[in-house]
């Protein structure tokens, strides 16, 4: 009989995106449960990873009432499936999972940090976030950053005990498959359909975003810093949700990307790979990450990279080798980023060179599924489980 693991999210795309095809790979050796808000998408999770999966709807606010509602649905559940290993990711879902896995006495309660969302809150709310973060920790037995940037921000605040913390690999949640974000799996034809639906030149210089259109992923100061550039056959390419709830954009920048015909808005893709493929450069100038995915499949795809000096970032990316680090918040340096870019072309091309290879070989996909197997076997011989 299998060990049972839960691993649980806050909302289904996680489940979906975030670790796609490592809950397939992991049921192999486990019987595993996919826990997150319901939904079409949690559906697809059950449909594309091949395990089972239990809607409990948890809020992305803070919403004490119905959070409430989530812990008493998340531990019915445990005291129900009796799982040896409870693993969350994303900050609702880990104070959710871990606190009502320990109340439903799970032997192993383990929370993947992959960005913190209270290292840009002040005041008051940031003491409710450092308090639920300490929670959190506090009723997990591992916790594991998914960055050594996060690693270090959670010691110096000391959330958690060091013995508590591990950081897998070389870092990120679930790698890259770079047999799957490779240029070579595009074709001449679609990138050449591609560019003439969206109205872009074959000798056009494009740099792409992809991501939520969101303030704190730095749309604000990508889309200002573009609009100062003064070059022809230059595009910017937006890929991503634009989202008027918890963090939008300035309605300077709305109208920037509305007026100025060198940006371009392709909405939210389930396929990333082709936008890449028809793009020069990646933009990240991202106020906080955990690991980011986007700069690891751009790097698959022969991107180098524009990313602010942030945890994730500036470990994937190394200064003038596959891109260059900016500081967070900086139209300006954007901006010089971005015509470094366009006219040191031998730079470009040397950092174009490296940006594949330093990709796979530091975070192909399977070497980070296989780590964080290792891991959930050593946990289980260590509580004498591993024959269960």
């Amino acid at each position: 009989m299998k060990n049972r693991i839960v691993r649980i999210t806050t909302v289904p795309i996680s489940l979906r995106t975030l670790l796609k095809g490592q809950l397939k790979f992991i049921s192999h050796h486990f019987d595993v449960i996919g826990v997150s808000s319901g939904g079409s998408e949690l559906e697809d999770v059950r449909e594309h990873e091949g395990i089972r999966v239990v809607p409990i709807e948890m809020s992305r606010k803070i919403t004490p009432l119905k959070d409430l509602q989530s812990l008493w649905s998340a531990y019915r559940l445990f005291k129900k499936e009796k799982p040896t290993i409870v693993h969350s990711h994303t900050p609702k879902a880990g104070i959710v999972g871990m606190v009502a896995a320990k109340l439903a006495g799970v032997p192993i309660r383990l929370h993947t940090v992959a960005g913190m969302p209270l290292m840009e809150v002040t005041g008051g709310k940031r003491k409710i976030l450092d308090f639920v973060e300490r929670l959190t920790y506090s009723a997990a037995t591992k916790v594991y950053p998914n960055s050594k940037g996060l690693f270090d921000f959670i010691v110096s605040h000391q959330y958690t005990s060091l013995n508590k913390l591990k950081l897998i690999g070389n870092g990120s949640s679930n790698g890259i498959n770079t047999s799957q974000f490779s240029k070579e799996v595009i074709s001449e034809e679609q990138q050449n359909l591609l560019r003439n639906d969206l109205g872009i030149g074959n000798d056009d210089f494009v740099f792409v975003f992809v991501g939520r259109l969101v303030g704190d992923k730095g749309v604000n100061e990508l889309v200002k810093a573009f609009c100062q550039l003064n070059y022809p056959s230059v595009k910017l390419l937006l890929v991503g949700p634009l989202e008027s709830d918890l963090d939008p954009l300035h309605n300077d920048t709305l109208r920037r990307i509305d007026e100025n015909e060198g940006i371009i808005s392709a909405g939210f893709q389930k396929d990333v790979r082709p936008y890449f493929a028809i793009s020069n450069a990646l933009v990240f100038p991202s106020y906080r990450e955990g690991f980011p995915n986007v700069v690891m499949q751009a790097g698959a795809m022969e991107l180098p990279a524009i990313v602010s000096d942030i945890n994730g970032c500036n470990e994937i990316i190394i200064e003038g080798k596959n891109g260059t680090i900016i500081p967070v918040k900086n139209v300006d340096a954007v901006k010089d980023a971005m015509e470094m870019m366009i006219t040191d072309k031998e730079l470009y091309l040397k950092m174009k060179i490296n940006a594949r290879r330093m990709i796979t070989e530091r975070y192909e996909q399977q070497v980070v599924w296989d780590a964080l197997l290792t891991e959930y076997k050593s946990l289980l011989k260590d509580k004498g489980l591993d024959n269960v």
